[in-house]
């Protein structure tokens, strides 16, 4: 007994460690990412000034624009709002991939019918199919938000897919069928319990997707209005401005949504590895 504990006693504090640290790490990664997005609600009108094209200093960490503007404040505020349309979109397309993950588990007709749905969005060019769903639904904040949630869905619903028909399979959902439960009641009972672990880190490795879609098509003045202070709009503007010399109008807000987008698969890829037996201890 005494042999025994001694031999795993290493064992299992190492990987005792490993979870501690990766806790600590999506707990950092959380904290940053919600202070970002809190900070946005605290910038409201950022005013111009005769400080305009100010290298990055001490008082302006990210430089100003070609009004005077605080760059620093500006892609703070674009983070906030890529957050924002981020989470809404992430709502929509895991309400989709739910249901039709779902509906999938009713008979092998309706499989057949979702991996129809999922092959044919799947086949249509993603930047191609957000521009003209977002010009559909008229533009804007709106139509973002509507072009993006509805164009995102295809990747959790195929695992959600995979996953129900690997549930089916199973003795309890056979004995479930046996006793005369309806397929909604097996679905909602047994098998959306079982993808629930799914639906979660599907649902964070989505907003990368959307936050990169939504800044690509507002770049390309498909997206939101020039007014609105969005990561695209900084970049597209400061374009004008690069072959002056002007790198920190695009530098900074780039790199700034370059590391929001990799917090989230950060988080993402610690969450599944906390939640996933297989990955727990990895």
């Amino acid at each position: 007994m005494n042999k025994r504990k001694n031999k795993n006693g290493p064992w299992v504090l190492y990987h005792a460690n490993l979870r501690t640290k990766t806790i600590v790490i999506l707990s950092l990664a959380v904290i940053l990412l919600l202070a970002i997005f809190i900070s946005s609600f605290f910038i409201g009108y950022i005013p111009t000034s005769s400080d305009m094209y100010q290298l990055p200093s001490l008082e302006h960490i990210f430089g100003t624009d070609w009004m005077g503007r605080d760059m620093f404040q500006r892609t703070i505020a674009g983070l906030g709002l890529s957050v924002g349309v981020g989470g809404f979109a992430a709502i929509i397309s895991t309400f989709i991939a739910i249901f039709l993950g779902l509906f999938a588990s009713f008979n092998k007709y309706t499989d057949e019918l979702v991996a129809g749905i999922i092959d044919l969005f799947g086949s249509i060019p993603h930047i191609l199919l957000i521009i003209l769903l977002s010009i559909c639904f008229g533009g804007g904040f709106y139509g973002v938000i509507m072009g993006v949630g509805l164009t995102h869905w295809t990747p959790l619903a195929r695992v959600l897919r995979s996953e129900v028909k690997q549930i089916k399979t199973t003795e309890y959902i056979k004995l479930s069928q046996n006793l005369g439960k309806s397929k909604l009641w097996i679905a909602i009972k047994h098998i959306f319990p079982l993808v629930l672990t799914q639906i979660i880190v599907g649902v964070i490795l989505m907003f990368p997707h959307a936050i990169m879609h939504e800044a690509s098509i507002t770049f390309l003045g498909f997206g939101l209005p020039p007014h609105e202070p969005a990561i695209g709009v900084i970049l597209s503007e400061s374009m004008n401005y690069l072959s002056s010399g002007y790198w920190w109008l695009a530098f900074f807000p780039g790199l700034s949504l370059l590391i929001l987008v990799l917090l989230f698969d950060l988080i993402g890829d610690k969450l599944q590895k906390l939640i996933n037996p297989e990955t727990a201890t990895q």
